[in-house]
């Protein structure tokens, strides 16, 4: 069958099967499950372990100064994630793994110094480090479960060229994103990424207090701004840059001797009808206990049953994410939202917590002023904030606006008090039967939008959010 989807998917672009074999020779190749004994079950479905490495040999010189790559690597695991296609093609689960988490290596020899091991204790990037991609995969279904069908690896120069075949990645951001570590410096909005500036994206971890596991958040949002551009800008669906993207990616990997163009176009083919929403995302449940590791430092543990649950979902083929919510509000009995907004509190996050998640608001902006490009402003910080605009800010026939107003049928009051919680100051404004998208009549008065947040914005056991919930609205 994949033999078959090779010739119709390439031969439709005149590319011919034996581009096939040429792709292949362009991946470098490890082989992770050398001697690999009592592994785990099958289950169902394909699971794939995809590791960045923190390898700089390929890098320039240039993209060192500019991107903040010097120091010394340590030869691990910067980035692991256990991705896992489901048995109908129709989902993507992928599960962040904490660097830092606590792991005992079973018994094995250093690749690096040739030295025998006992069982020991590290985190469980020093896999890496200490027995490369074989001792890594190891030590991951060790600790899920979960068997491994495939490997890739990707280093920093590699990733950068991938981010560049796809022609950039999509990020938005609500408030200033700036690293001084990896130079990374966003400004409130929507950003197209190249290559290098994902790279600083994805490895910063001194922009808050989340350190590495706000980071694996944006690790995760950066990966489902990288389905969605790939679904939306039609490479999946063209013959003739599939084979050029694909050609770009392959090059750029290691993996295991299983994994080639042949398994890529099966992926291409099942991958189809994605769309963002057809991705889910988590991390590992973490026990709030961290344990001391030899050479310093402590690492994370692992809440053990809803970690087991976690990885028994996996392993069974199970959604991750939960059923999406109806749209809008429309049987909430509450009213009483007319006046100031103020409803929303701050957690200790940081943001106001409000009780509909901004993805579930549709918003038209209008400009309430004489003041040319007020309503691009607003309906961008908007969109930057998750909430979803039209992207298409109108004019107002009325006087010019002082107060900004958030104008909303009552049935969606509860979207309406979350939206002008990200308006400070501004008016809530009742109108019957105006349906469900809100109205935003952005005033002289208006400064910024503030960050909200819904305290449960991502339900369900695992906390698992979609890629449409991700992305930039």
């Amino acid at each position: 069958m994949v033999t078959t989807l090779s010739v119709l998917v390439l031969g439709v672009g005149g590319i011919g099967h034996a581009v096939v074999t040429s792709l292949d020779t362009e991946i470098g190749r490890v082989d992770p499950f050398k001697d690999m004994k009592n592994r785990p079950d099958a289950g169902h479905g394909l699971n794939i372990l995809l590791v960045g490495t923190d390898g700089r040999d390929k890098i320039t010189e240039e993209q060192r100064r500019t991107y903040r790559l010097g120091g010394e690597p340590c030869h691990c695991t910067d980035t692991i994630m256990l991705v896992h296609l489901s048995e109908d093609g129709r989902r993507a689960s992928v599960v962040s793994v904490p660097r830092d988490s606590y792991a005992e290596l079973p018994e094995h020899t250093d690749t690096t110094t040739g030295e025998h091991h006992k069982p020991h204790p590290v985190k469980i990037n020093a896999a890496y480090a200490e027995g490369g991609p074989s001792l890594t995969v190891r030590t991951v279904e060790r600790m899920t479960g979960v068997k491994i069908s495939h490997y890739l690896e990707i280093d920093f120069a590699n990733f950068m060229k991938t981010v560049d075949a796809v022609g950039g990645v999509d990020i938005c951001t609500p408030q200033p994103l700036k690293d001084t570590y990896t130079g990374l410096a966003l400004a409130p909005g929507t950003h197209r990424l190249n290559g290098g500036q994902a790279l600083q994206y994805v490895r910063s971890r001194h922009l808050d207090n989340a350190a590495d596991l706000g980071r694996m958040r944006r690790q995760q949002r950066f990966v489902a701004a990288l389905i969605s551009r790939a679904t939306s800008s039609g490479v999946l669906l063209n013959p003739v840059r599939f084979q050029k993207v694909a050609a770009t990616v392959l090059g750029s990997v290691r993996a295991d001797a299983g994994f080639g163009m042949r398994q890529m176009l099966a992926v291409n083919e099942a991958m189809r009808g994605f769309s963002p929403s057809s991705s889910e995302f988590t991390s590992v449940p973490l026990a709030p206990a961290e344990i001391p590791v030899p050479g310093g430092g402590t690492a994370l543990t692992w809440d053990p049953v809803k970690s087991k649950e976690l990885f028994d979902a996996v392993r069974e083929d199970k959604p991750l994410a939960p059923e999406p919510p109806s749209d809008g509000d429309e049987g909430n009995p509450d009213g009483g939202a007319e006046g100031s907004a103020g409803d929303s509190t701050r957690d200790a996050k940081g943001g106001k917590v409000v009780e509909v998640r901004p993805q579930d608001i549709r918003v038209q902006v209008y400009n309430g002023t004489p003041t040319d490009g007020l309503g691009r402003r607003v309906d961008d910080a908007l969109r930057a904030t998750g909430f979803r605009t039209t992207g298409a800010p109108l004019g107002s026939d009325g006087p010019d606006v002082r107060r900004t107003v958030v104008m909303y049928d009552p049935r969606w009051d509860r979207s309406a008090k979350s939206l002008a919680a990200a308006l400070p100051g501004s008016e809530l404004r009742p109108v019957p039967q105006q349906g469900p998208t809100l109205k935003v009549l952005a005033g002289s008065d208006y400064r910024a939008v503030t960050p909200v947040r819904a305290q449960n914005a991502t339900k369900g056991a695992f906390e698992a959010m979609t890629g449409d919930q991700a992305v930039c609205p």
